[in-house]
């Protein structure tokens, strides 16, 4: 962290809170980014940026206010930010019924730099961008190969007007990669995202990236020859891949307590099992948690933006609402503590509560097992697009493939597949999670207005359960 832009940071909580705040805390960020497009085996753009500055939020009658200031040149400047931002909560509060209060917090002091094992250069992540561009267009069928390599190295430091002061130092890395084939008419597409946060070793671990680009090239070339499927409602045994993102769509989004309260409903809906704490809502079988400790996954954190401190939280036990993901502000309203979840994009935006990383808990069930115990089903396989209503009750997402299930045995390779549910009977039908719990990278989660784009992990086991399953074409 630039020692300049720590000192400014300081020097504005102490400005704010002698200006008559209520509270006030300071996010100074830095990032580098460095990233790397590939289509073809032929270098589109390598492109650099870097960015710096201070979020300012603060809390002056009762009523939130927050601005940001990039690269800030002078500590006037910085004054005037502050100066508007207490005139805006101080107008706005005139109206507002219900005053801000906080659960409290403790105070800390500390400084963390997350383990890097292999620093990432570019001339590295040309070399990895290269060869998996190969190893794609290797494949038959394939017509266009695409892999965008990238790495950001970060610096973050939180102090608040409660005196903490918090330093948080780490470096992600993530590939993008994209195999299209093409034949006959047909165009069939499989992609995938391997990182997490670290160095290189996320990607170079075991040849991950190597094998998850032949995977994604031979599949798509397999789909040129696969079937339609047929809609019916049966049983589906779902990958980790797509649970994932089955995770962060209809559990993960739903626990959010701002949701559950209704603020996001405008722009991202809210929850349908607002009010249900303590009750049913799934099978046995359903276990979730969210959880910003595990290491490595885009989702690991120490401290939020609140300077919060992470721990495991229990979402669903056996199949109980237990918990939402809070806030300091939420964790009032529902008197209990706060979570660790409040993440801003950068300093840019006032934080959100948003998923660390949210997972359905393993379970003990071999999968072959979990697949030899279905007469008539489907093998559901890596994550598409999602489509969810408001409250997140009623959910379709379309997977990457799907394969048939039949007397327990793996047949038939499906192609344009869409998996429908309605939430609680979705739940409650799971009898079954596997024993291969798996976390992924996920890029690019959206919510707020102005909209924020997050990174995270989220996961699970295969899992079984009913749903309809269909092709779109």
């Amino acid at each position: 962290m630039n020692p300049d832009l720590q000192d400014l940071a300081d020097k504005a909580v102490k400005f704010a809170s002698d200006s008559g705040v209520q509270y006030c805390d300071v996010r100074a960020e830095q990032q580098g980014k460095k990233s790397i497009l590939i289509e073809n085996n032929e270098v589109e753009n390598i492109k650099t940026s870097d960015d710096s500055g201070l979020g300012i939020r603060l809390v002056k009658d009762g009523m939130w206010s927050f601005c940001s200031i990039n690269n800030p040149n002078s500590f006037d400047q910085i004054k005037v930010a502050i100066n508007d931002a207490i005139k805006n909560s101080i107008h706005y509060s005139k109206n507002k019924k219900n005053k801000i209060s906080l659960y409290p917090n403790s105070t800390t002091k500390n400084k963390i730099d997350f383990p890097v094992l292999k620093k990432p250069e570019i001339e590295e992540l040309l070399k990895i961008g290269f060869e998996c561009s190969k190893i794609i267009l290797n494949e038959s069928k394939i017509i266009k190969s695409i892999i965008n390599p990238w790495y950001t190295i970060n610096s973050k430091y939180f102090t608040n007007s409660e005196g903490s002061e918090i330093t948080q130092n780490f470096t992600d890395v993530v590939v993008e990669m994209i195999a299209t084939a093409h034949e006959s008419g047909l165009t069939q597409s499989v992609n995938i995202t391997e990182g997490g946060r670290g160095g290189l070793e996320q990607i170079l671990e075991k040849d991950k990236i190597q094998h998850s680009a032949k995977e994604i090239a031979s599949k798509a070339s397999q789909l040129i020859n696969a079937k339609p499927a047929k809609e019916e409602k049966a049983t589906v045994v779902m990958n980790p891949d797509f649970v994932s993102l089955l995770t962060h769509e209809i559990l993960g989004h739903p626990s959010e307590a701002d949701r559950v309260l209704g603020k996001e409903m405008a722009w991202a809906g809210g929850a349908w099992w607002k009010g249900k704490i303590g009750e049913k809502i799934g099978s046995d079988e359903l276990n979730v948690f969210d959880d910003p400790t595990i290491k490595e996954s885009l989702g690991w954190y120490y401290f939020d933006d609140e300077g919060v401190e992470t721990k495991k939280t229990t979402l669903v036990e056996n199949g109980i609402l237990k918990n939402h993901m809070q806030n300091r502000e939420t964790a009032q309203t529902f008197n209990v503590p706060p979570t660790g979840n409040m993440r801003a994009t950068n300093y840019r935006f006032m934080p959100l509560i948003r998923m660390a990383c949210t997972c359905i808990g393993n379970g003990k069930w071999n999968v072959d097992e979990m697949i030899k115990g279905v007469k008539n089903g489907y093998l559901i396989s890596n994550m598409k697009i999602p489509s969810i209503d408001m409250k997140r009750y009623n959910w379709s997402i379309s997977c990457q493939y799907a394969q048939k299930i039949e007397n327990g045995e793996i047949t038939d390779l499906l192609r344009d597949v869409i998996v429908m549910g309605i939430a609680p009977e979705f739940f409650q039908s799971i009898d079954a999670c596997g024993n291969d719990f798996t976390v992924r990278p996920i890029t690019n989660c959206g919510k707020g207005d102005p909209m924020q784009s997050m990174m995270m992990g989220n996961g699970g086991p295969s899992i079984r359960g009913r749903a309809t399953v269909k092709s779109v074409n």
